[in-house]
């Protein structure tokens, strides 16, 4: 292994990985359903810190022109 620590988000696709290889019918079925068990964590994760503002910012607006038409 080398000696850099890896970041959280390589831990868990390392841990992914390795849960796909021992159990590949429990991640299928976890994949099917994933839609129906997402968080927001994992929203915000995928996103970083950017994409994050930016979606904030959308809503926000989204929100303002609802109320300004409706």
């Amino acid at each position: 292994m080398s000696n850099r620590k890896e970041t959280p988000e390589e831990q868990r696709e390392r841990l992914r990985q390795e849960e796909l290889k021992n159990n590949p019918s429990g991640t299928f079925r976890d994949g099917l359903h994933r839609a129906d068990n997402t968080n927001l964590a994992d929203l915000v994760g995928g996103l970083g810190w950017k994409g994050t503002g930016i979606l904030i910012l959308v809503l926000i607006g989204g929100y303002f022109l609802y109320k300004l038409l409706f």
